[in-house]
């Protein structure tokens, strides 16, 4: 058998330039790993109501609704006053409310194709589970979901994250997911920010888990503030660290409180 040698190009010993490489090659991934503990301490301004302006609180599904004509997300504080006033439709555009399944795809339909990115987002859920009459489509679903990535939704972002990361409904690749949410939380996502500490968490790295749990915490995500608290029981964190997560995720709590949105949890909205 011939012998690899540098003469057969089948081989060759590694040269200075290899090794300037792989310096710079660290020292970029160490400036990235700056940049996504220094950026995204900030929710992104399109997780605020545009009706009161304040950030919807969390989790948001369950204290805001989508109005799919405008595919804007309006708290249910400003919900229940526009019920209230006598508004009968979207409190944002005053469009009418679709009156079955049919419309509200149709209306989906027509911002994807002004190319709106988070009904192009919503149009891949629906696919994903077979809604509003399509038929389930999980490689349809993740085309959309990776068109509306790129056009800047947040939530595709995080949904193809976790899809990739667990291996639900495309091939596993982990590496793939964690870069979606990367880039999701560098722009303010906090179900991203979490679900890179619980990544951290699970491979042990537990100073950036509690790094990255400390920012979605003061953010306003009681998950957060809890694996923080969990972490400090089992000497994973210090009473520092959930003092300061405590304190964070009280005064980001207090600043999404207002008197519509106390009435609407008291009347079940």
């Amino acid at each position: 058998m011939e012998s690899a040698g540098p003469d057969n190009g089948s081989a060759r010993a590694p040269s200075q330039d290899d090794g300037a490489a792989a310096a710079g090659d660290a020292a970029e991934a160490a400036r990235y790993s700056q940049r996504l503990l220094n950026e995204g301490h900030e929710r992104a301004e399109g997780h605020r109501c545009p009706i009161c302006f304040l950030f919807v609180e969390l989790p948001m599904d369950k204290h805001s609704v989508i109005n799919v004509c405008c595919m804007t997300r309006v708290c249910n504080g400003c919900e229940l006053a526009a019920q209230q006033r006598g508004l009968r439709g979207c409190p944002f555009c005053r469009s009418p409310h679709p009156s079955d399944d049919a419309s509200v795809l149709a209306m989906i339909q027509k911002r994807v194709r002004k190319e709106d990115a988070e009904a192009i987002k919503h149009l891949g859920d629906k696919y994903c589970y077979g809604k509003l009459g399509l038929k389930k489509d999980v490689p349809r679903a993740i085309e959309l979901l990776t068109e509306a990535a790129e056009l800047g939704s947040l939530s595709a972002h995080c949904n193809l994250g976790a899809r990739y990361y667990t291996g639900e409904g495309v091939d596993e690749d982990k590496p793939k997911g964690i870069r979606h949410w990367q880039q999701a939380a560098m722009k303010g996502d906090v179900l991203s920010r979490h679900s890179l500490g619980l990544s951290e968490f699970n491979n042990e790295n537990c100073e950036l888990a509690v790094q990255h749990f400390m920012i979605s915490a003061k953010m306003g995500y009681e998950y957060s503030l809890n694996a923080i608290r969990e972490m400090f029981m089992k000497g994973q964190a210090t009473k520092a660290h959930y003092a300061e997560a405590l304190r964070g995720y009280g005064n980001a709590v207090e600043e999404m409180k207002s008197h519509q949105r106390e009435e609407a949890k008291r009347v079940g909205v």
